[in-house]
């Protein structure tokens, strides 16, 4: 069977994803687009640099998970779902099982190859994008990137401006008004990668990921018709989405579902920011404003004073990366970046111009709030 390949790339760092199954690679470029220069190569003579395979095949999968449980082994959480691993030391060689998940992996952390093994196609292309990212983190780490919790949007000319809060601070209305209204490019709904540049400032890189749009701000934006068209059309949003968020969809319900406390929220491919929406996704800039937005259904749109500043908790680390913790020896490094350079980041993100911003939701005169703020 003939093999597929995507390639994916972002400040001199890249890895090439391949499968005998197009429609995991498929998975692959839809997940990562531009954010990651995601783009199909022949898989012939792909060798060299950090690989991911992946194959769709029940027996491999039943030989290298019984290999797993025969061997010693520990259990971690990973993905939130068991892991059971096992280590060669001889070797170097890592094979881990996800019985829930019916996947496996064999991974050379010295070479920078991982192999993804499951019974399902979906599943397989699941892990096999966010193992890839992953592999894309450690580089990336490595060179002295660290991880910032912020929402992110581009203007032409790369200034690049960064959205600070907790979930439900207005992260993500912050950016999706800009975007939708303005035309700025999306670098990041809810993570970037940020590194002290040569010339004083910080430069941002993007993390790729769903979004998490709710439905009330998905209609505000104009978008709830849109994206309805395109799941009755075949295509699909994210499968960790929940099915009553598809189903409201397709039934034009657009008041917000709620369960415990917390929204129900429809799962965005990145693509799909720019084949649905018509946003474009941009591949890098340069912090030029830090917001720190609070919603209030009523209001409008005002400064507002706040002591709040950028803080050592917007930055990721090892220990907040729990639910993806490093057993497979990918990343290499602290999770969030080397401590100097989250250091130096924040210092200097700490200099840039500080808005403290309450925003009703009016997604139009948010936007236009915003833009003046901004000296957009």
């Amino acid at each position: 069977m003939a093999a597929h390949a995507v390639r994916l790339e972002s400040a001199g760092t890249s890895v090439t994803v391949v499968s005998p199954e197009r429609a995991v690679t498929d998975w692959s470029a839809r997940y990562f687009g531009s954010w990651w220069k995601a783009a199909e190569v022949p898989a012939e003579g792909v060798c060299a640099g950090p690989l991911v395979t992946a194959t769709v095949d029940g027996d491999r999968y039943d030989d290298v998970s019984f290999a797993v449980t025969q061997a010693p082994h520990t259990s971690t959480a990973y993905a939130r779902a068991q892991l059971l691993v096992a280590r060669d030391v001889s070797s170097g060689v890592i094979r881990a099982v996800g019985p829930e998940q019916g996947l496996v992996y064999r991974s050379e952390p010295g070479t920078g190859r991982l192999d993804v093994i499951g019974r399902d196609t979906e599943g397989v292309a699941t892990a096999t994008a966010r193992l890839a990212r992953e592999v894309m983190r450690g580089q990336l780490l490595r060179d002295g990137w660290a991880v910032l919790h912020a929402s992110a949007v581009v203007t032409e000319d790369g200034r690049t401006v960064l959205t600070f809060g907790s979930k439900g601070a207005g992260k993500t209305t912050t950016a999706l008004a800009l975007v939708a209204r303005h035309g700025l490019g999306l670098l990041a709904n809810d993570r970037v990668f940020v590194r002290p540049n040569d010339r004083g400032g910080v430069d941002v890189l993007p993390w790729p990921a769903a979004a998490a749009v709710g439905l009330g701000l998905m209609e505000a934006l104009g978008w709830f018709r849109i994206a309805r068209a395109g799941l009755e059309c075949g295509d699909a949003l994210h499968p960790t989405q929940d099915e009553r968020v598809t189903q409201a969809l397709l039934a034009g319900e657009r008041t917000p579902l709620w369960e415990r406390g917390k929204e129900l929220k429809a799962q965005v491919f990145p693509h799909q920011f720019t084949s649905w929406f018509g946003v474009p996704l941009a591949t890098e800039g340069e912090a030029a404003a830090l917001v720190f937005p609070r919603i209030e259904a009523d209001a409008a749109p005002a400064e507002e004073d706040t002591s709040r500043t950028l803080n050592e908790a917007d930055f990721m680390s090892g220990a907040t990366e729990d639910r993806y913790p490093d057993v497979l020896g990918l990343v290499g490094v602290d999770g969030g970046g080397a401590e100097a350079s989250r250091r130096e980041a924040a210092q200097r993100l700490a200099a840039l111009p500080h808005h403290g911003v309450v925003l009703g939701h009016d997604i139009g005169a948010n936007a236009e709030f915003l833009a003046k703020t901004l000296g957009l």
